[in-house]
């Protein structure tokens, strides 16, 4: 049952948000940088449409739904890992392991483990978009170095937030 409470409450959560982030997270900032140097989002500004509305709400909404999904993923995927392990390799009776899980583990801790993915998402989506929307605004330099160095911020940034929201989120569910 530590297995499993450990992977809802917290590894599930975090873990998954780096993953995201090391993955969508700087796919995510470097493609919105490259439009912004590219002068595609001024373009967007002359048709009358809203980079925001248009290039930043869609995956922020894309965040809210994924995070938790793969969370729930990550968590199943873990328990059943625990679950060969624990049955297959040590021995222990199946049944014995999945009344652990249910005796350890409450409907507080999965809904824990949800908000913080739902507030993961919002904070990592909104923090790689951002940093490649205001890509041009870096003043010491331009050009496709601004995206590299934008990326860069946006995955060490949304991981620090990351980590000090576990730590917060946390202690506020405790």
């Amino acid at each position: 049952s530590a297995v499993a409470l450990g992977l809802i409450r917290e590894l599930g959560p975090v873990m998954t948000a780096i993953m995201i982030i090391a993955r969508a997270g700087s796919s995510m900032t470097a493609e919105i940088g490259i439009l912004r140097i590219s002068e595609q989002i001024d373009a967007l500004y002359t048709m009358r449409i809203d980079p925001l509305g248009y290039l930043i709400s869609p995956r922020i909404a894309a965040a809210i739904i994924s995070f938790p999904l793969l969370t729930a993923l990550f968590d199943t995927i873990g328990i059943l890992g625990g679950y060969f392990t624990g049955v297959m390799l040590l021995g222990v009776n199946s049944g014995v392991y999945l009344d652990q899980i249910q005796a350890g583990v409450d409907t507080k801790d999965v809904m824990g483990g949800f908000l913080k993915a739902l507030i993961f998402a919002v904070m990592v989506s909104t923090i790689c978009s951002f940093q490649g929307y205001f890509t041009h605004m870096r003043a010491d330099v331009h050009g496709a170095k601004s995206v590299s160095l934008s990326t860069t911020a946006a995955v060490v940034l949304s991981c620090v937030v990351v980590l000090v929201g576990d730590y917060v989120i946390t202690s506020f569910l405790i």
